[in-house]
């Protein structure tokens, strides 16, 4: 009686999926075919980029969101690996920066250009080495910025300061067995993980050890998920030993018994969870399924509502989640899937029906904006901090504006860094005069790089100041 009232007052009782017309997909893509339970898409308000096939190594398709319709066989990919591509995820505080983990046992962070991929990219920004097998999983912090997560198969999982290029911590003997994932907390102060031995594990990274841990958390053998919510409680999906799909809601304070534990069907694929903290829901798609369940945690029994099932015809690839800031609010958008076919890459939108044409406050509270919270070195050294906020009240601005902000973003990003380089060229420059040749031409490659930084700030300054006074005139 009290799930039926307390779902019956939910605002989310008649979330309304909708896949979009034809021409609004991303046609003729051949999806990579590597069994990896990873998702296979990562989307932004601008890109949606999407693991592909690729003959002789890795590589995966990044997509203006604009650019529907059939693909052509000669688009330019992002291909520098020489091994399959595992796990992408875009940076939350750069629209244009993705990450990469492979086979090749490498990490690579591209910077995708302002408008896409006219040429294919070969060179990340950085190589990240430190691996001794492959790369499953990439995970930037939620908000410190270039401090980017990586897991692989040597069941070590290493934090990494992109700016730098350096590992600043590795876990290599928490996990004695294959890791399946690892979730973030908010602020960015602890991580969760999902591992092949049964257990979640809650890991403080930066003391280097396991605050609390819950063996058989799903008594199956098939691969489990745990992410965190909002609320520093933990969500997981698994399988009974019978073999049946389970969810899981956990205190990481208190993991004898779980708060709530649901079973759901009995089929084979892994649940891959989606959660939306602004609104507390939990969407699960599973690898194979043809359909998304969507379900509403709240704090009172039965904790994990089911709302409803979104289904179609297809069976799914994998799955892109689009961050807040990238819906549309004007039409009471409150998640959009970008779903994986075997040849194309379909959008899912995901409503809320309402009457009115006004912004709707209470379905869009303040959510995490681009900027970063702290920086790589303040976190490092045992800072944390909240994402910052943004409104979305007048949030969809679509086209320039949008652009505008992120291109201003960027310079914010690329200063500092260029400054630091800058001052640890010209600090050891005196010393390196009369070392060896090799470091002369590491000292030219370095220079060369700052120069090409320096030209390509003062061009995006000049567009941004040509951009402002094209808005002007408009305004005007």
């Amino acid at each position: 009686d009290t799930m039926r009232r307390v779902v019956r007052q939910s605002k989310f009782r008649h979330v309304f999926g909708q896949a979009v017309k034809n021409d609004q997909c991303y046609d003729d893509i051949r999806v990579s075919r590597v069994t990896w339970d990873s998702s296979f898409c990562a989307v932004n308000p601008r890109f949606v980029a999407i693991i592909v096939d690729a003959s002789g190594g890795g590589a995966f398709l990044v997509l203006p969101l604009h650019k529907t319709g059939r693909i052509d066989k000669s688009y330019p990919t992002v291909c520098g690996h020489t091994g399959p591509v595992l796990d992408i995820d875009w940076c939350p505080h750069n629209d244009q920066v993705i990450a990469s983990g492979s086979e090749d046992c490498t990490v690579m962070v591209w910077q995708i250009p302002e408008n896409g991929l006219t040429l294919s990219l070969t060179e990340p920004v950085v190589v990240l080495e430190g691996h001794s097998k492959r790369v499953g999983i990439v995970a930037w912090h939620p908000t410190a910025r270039n401090v980017l997560l990586s897991a692989g198969c040597d069941n070590a999982i290493i934090i990494w300061n992109v700016g730098t290029g350096e590992a600043l911590i590795n876990l290599d003997d928490m996990h004695v067995d294959m890791i399946y994932n690892v979730s973030w907390n908010r602020n960015g102060s602890l991580i969760c993980t999902a591992s092949k031995d049964k257990k979640v594990r809650v890991i403080d990274p930066r003391k280097q050890e396991i605050v609390a841990e819950k063996e058989k958390t799903h008594e199956g053998a098939r691969p489990m998920r745990a992410i965190f919510l909002a609320d520093g409680n933990i969500f997981t999906t698994g399988f009974s030993r019978m073999s049946e799909r389970q969810l899981a809601l956990w205190n990481p304070k208190n993991m004898e018994e779980p708060i709530a534990l649901h079973e759901m069907d009995t089929s084979n694929g892994v649940l891959l969870p989606f959660y939306d903290p602004d609104t507390n829901i939990i969407y699960l798609c599973g690898k194979g399924d043809s359909s998304i369940r969507y379900f509403e945690i709240t704090d009172e029994s039965p904790y994990v509502h089911y709302l409803n099932t979104f289904s179609s015809k297809e069976p799914q690839r994998g799955m892109g989640f689009m961050p807040k800031r990238g819906l549309d609010v004007n039409k009471c958008e409150i998640a959009r899937f970008f779903k994986l076919h075997e040849r194309k890459c379909e959008p899912i939108i995901m409503t809320v029906p309402r009457k009115s044409d006004l912004f709707q406050d209470d379905l869009y509270p303040d959510t995490a904006g681009p900027e970063a919270a702290l920086e790589a070195e303040e976190w490092f050294e045992g800072k944390n901090a909240d994402p910052l906020l943004v409104s979305l009240k007048h949030g969809y601005i679509p086209g320039k504006n949008r652009d505008l902000k992120v291109v201003k973003k960027n310079i914010l990003d690329n200063k500092p860094a260029g400054n630091k380089k800058s001052d640890l060229i010209n600090a050891p420059k005196k010393a390196a005069d009369a070392s060896n040749p090799q470091n002369d031409a590491k000292l030219d490659e370095i220079l060369k790089e700052l120069k090409s930084i320096k030209d390509t700030i003062s061009n995006q300054d000049e567009r941004i100041s040509k951009l402002e006074q094209q808005m002007a005139k408009i305004a005007d």
